[in-house]
């Protein structure tokens, strides 16, 4: 049985910190320990329920959110971050990305921009930690894995195929990572508000690249469809 991440949100308006709550605990795997809405309470609770992960805003009317992540960097470093906020200045981001933070996620949330960046902390976490378990040192490609986790494929439209584009496939292999036992081209489609043609198309582009797998499911009625997965 795989480790259910403990998320803690800091989040001065509760009903926004609401609705983080929801979109975390759609994603398999992660469940919120606790919200915060305030300085006291945030240390408080970081304290007695040492989270994997918080969910960090800036503007607090008690405090500023980098303060408050120094705070964590200081005392419990083994805590990863990710700030959610409306904060949009340079300096507020480069201070945040010198602070360690896994991802910067600006207000309002979209709901697949957050569930991809929870999906690609999972997979961080769990590989962390399996390496924590089996090694003492860690080699070069094992630590690219780790640190540049974003790249799955080429970051630049023109590494791709004509008709693929970048966001829409990390959406596609976002949706995949959720369903381990698969998932069809129209369910893909959607869940992504594109067409079953155009989701198969990047699901199959993902087969070709060794990202995805691609089965047969023969149904008792109609036709045999192709059931995509995660490639372990």
């Amino acid at each position: 049985m795989e480790y259910t991440i403990q998320v803690l949100i800091v989040e001065d308006d509760k009903r926004i910190a609401e609705i983080n709550r929801r979109f975390v605990e759609k994603v398999e795997g992660y469940k919120v320990v606790g919200i915060a809405t305030n300085e006291q309470e945030g240390k408080e609770l970081i304290e007695v329920l040492q989270p994997d992960l918080v969910l960090l805003d800036i503007y607090f009317p008690d405090m500023n959110g980098i303060q408050f992540l120094k705070w964590i960097r200081e005392h419990f470093a083994n805590i990863d971050i990710i700030m959610i906020t409306a904060a949009r200045e340079i300096d507020t981001l480069k201070q945040a990305m010198h602070g360690g933070v896994f991802d910067y996620i600006i207000k309002p949330i979209m709901l697949d921009r957050f569930t991809e960046t929870l999906v690609k902390y999972k997979e961080y976490f769990y590989k962390m930690h399996e390496l924590m378990k089996e090694k003492e040192l860690i080699g070069q490609e094992e630590i690219d894995q780790l640190i540049r986790r974003e790249r799955t494929f080429g970051d630049a439209e023109g590494e791709l195929p004509k008709g693929i584009h970048r966001l829409t496939l990390e959406k596609v292999l976002a949706v995949v990572k959720q369903y381990r036992d698969g998932i069809t081209a129209e369910e893909v489609g959607k869940l992504i508000g594109a067409s079953r043609t155009t989701s198969r198309r990047y699901l199959e582009y993902l087969v070709s690249i060794s990202q995805v797998t691609a089965d047969i499911l023969y149904g008792s009625v109609g036709r045999p469809e192709r059931i995509y997965k995660l490639r372990r």
